[in-house]
């Protein structure tokens, strides 16, 4: 059962404006506690109506993770993920909606025995109940001894305002030492005037405080390292002592940001605000330092050599929208110490006829995930020019699709190939709805979702990417597949399905022998 005084929370607001960084300050902050041997459990509190991140559009929200367990999340919780390591679930993500949902059907079920259902208590004790839920189940189901709460938004806003009440009566109802409250801000640079102002960042925390809110802690993001006079100013009308007002200015790499928060003692006022020096493992938290100095020196080492990747896709203008692609091209240069310059390559004007002046210059080519019928002949039509001139090609989802409609049309003489996505009536459906599918008429949470297992074929380049192995599980979020009457055709004409789901006909990977391309490869996960 829950343990009062057991658990600790720290709670991470926006001040100011919104797009601080909260989730990648809160994601750090949780891996210091972590690396010390503590169970740590994360997450993100969305102030929209909508379910879950499933049918918002990557140009207003940036991409939508999916986890494990098959829910479609903020791209934050992939933050989470790549710096702690650890699988979350659908306990780690909430949205208004979601809450709102909760309470109205309890009250449908009589479950709260004739009472007026009001946002005070029930609405903010939904909340209380989750965060408590999670503590007790914590990283899988290890309690938590720290839980990591972001408010998606910014102090004043009216979709979390209730967020914030709730996390006040939860300091109060936990006790002394239970929860730390962190306010996150900006300072100021107007270039006319060529210095930091701090009358925002006061306004800022001073509108968190009307809500009942008193931070503990304030970390200030601004484009360079705050000076001492903006510092002391917030402390000043903060009512928050020094030592706790932080300069979190820019750094070149998200990847720097836990040392630089442990070389500014961060985790260590965290750690005396919630009493919890007694449950630090200090031999372990040495361990982790050393095996993450060895990532973080690698990221800044020089580099061997340069190339330059081109990813086409139809949100190029935001790369928020491919933000895990992004990360994992900056895990490669780092593991491989090389310098990959990225260029966006926006498929939505892309013809057959200008693909290679489009592609001239790029050593290897990523085509990513989407939906929706703009761009996709752009996509068509760079696969092809990787194809035939044996450029490196990587497809992703959309990618992987768009890279069997090509080989159908240029390669196996499948006249009129496409998809049922973007043409319901076209002549030769080679990728089409999973039977599943259709008789689906909601759209959100109705795809094939989260973790699945892949039969790799043994001696396959994808098996040999994976060091051997023939089974794996990976993360999907699709409607369509290659439709199973036009496998057995496209294999004779050359294209190898390497991956497979072990029970039914849904192809999930794909390639050519490496006598016919040195590297094509592409993936529906």
């Amino acid at each position: 059962g829950y343990r009062r005084g057991f658990h600790k929370y720290v709670a991470i607001f926006g001040t100011v404006m919104s797009g601080l960084g909260k989730g990648i300050f809160a994601s750090s902050l949780a891996k210091l506690l972590k690396d010390k041997g503590l169970t740590v459990a994360p997450i993100k509190m969305e102030g929209y109506l909508n379910i879950d991140a499933g049918t918002l559009n990557p140009y207003r929200h940036g991409e939508v993770f999916v986890l494990d367990d098959g829910a479609e999340t903020d791209m934050d919780l992939g933050a989470y993920e790549r710096l702690l390591d650890q699988d979350l679930s659908r306990r780690n993500f909430v949205t208004s909606g979601q809450i709102f949902s909760e309470v109205l059907q309890r009250e449908r079920r009589g479950g709260y025995l004739g009472r007026d259902v009001q946002m005070i208590p029930h609405v903010t004790g939904e909340v209380k109940r989750k965060l408590r839920e999670l503590a007790m189940h914590g990283d899988g189901d290890k309690p938590a001894d720290v839980v990591f709460v972001e408010v998606g938004g910014t102090a004043g806003d009216y979709e979390n305002a209730f967020y914030i009440e709730a996390l006040r009566e939860l300091a109060f109802e936990e006790g002394e030492h239970a929860v730390c409250f962190v306010a996150l801000t900006y300072v100021i640079e107007p270039p006319a005037l060529g210095e930091q102002k701090s009358k925002a960042a006061q306004l800022g925390v001073k509108r968190l405080m009307e809500e009942g809110v008193q931070p503990h802690l304030i970390a200030c993001r601004a484009s360079k390292p705050c000076s001492p006079s903006v510092l002391q100013k917030i402390a000043m009308f903060s009512n928050v002592p020094l030592r706790r007002v932080f300069s979190m200015h820019d750094r070149p790499s998200v990847y720097l940001i836990p040392d630089a928060m442990r070389a500014e003692g961060l985790d260590r006022e965290v750690l005396s605000l919630l009493d919890l020096h007694d449950r630090v493992d200090a031999r372990r938290e040495d361990e982790a330092r050393e095996r993450w100095r060895g990532f973080v020196t690698r990221l800044q080492a020089p580099k061997r050599r340069a190339i330059t990747l081109g990813i086409t896709g139809k949100y190029a203008a935001l790369r928020d929208a491919y933000a895990s692609i992004d990360k994992a091209i900056e895990h490669c240069a780092a593991h491989l110490l090389c310098d990959i310059d990225v260029r966006w390559i926006d498929t939505t004007d892309v013809t057959e006829a200008d693909a290679a002046a489009q592609l001239e210059g790029v050593d290897a080519v990523i085509v990513p995930g989407g939906f929706g019928s703009r761009g996709v002949e752009g996509k068509i039509a760079c696969v092809r020019r990787c194809r035939e001139t044996g450029t490196p090609f990587l497809g992703i989802c959309l990618g992987f699709q768009m890279a069997v409609v090509e080989y159908a049309r240029s390669a196996a003489g499948i006249q009129g190939a496409g998809s049922t996505e973007f043409d319901p009536s076209c002549a030769a459906a080679v990728v089409s709805e999973l039977p599943e599918q259709k008789k689906i008429e909601q759209l959100g949470g109705t795809m094939r979702l989260g973790g699945q297992d892949v039969l790799l074929a043994e001696g396959s380049l994808v098996s040999w990417l994976y060091d051997g192995a023939t089974r794996v599980r990976e993360r999907f979020r699709h409607r369509y597949e290659v439709d199973p009457a036009y496998i057995e055709q496209l294999e004779r004409a050359g294209l190898v399905f390497s991956g497979r789901h072990p029970q039914q006909p849904i192809m999930q990977a794909l390639e050519l022998p490496r006598t016919a391309h040195p590297y094509f490869v592409a993936a529906q996960f």
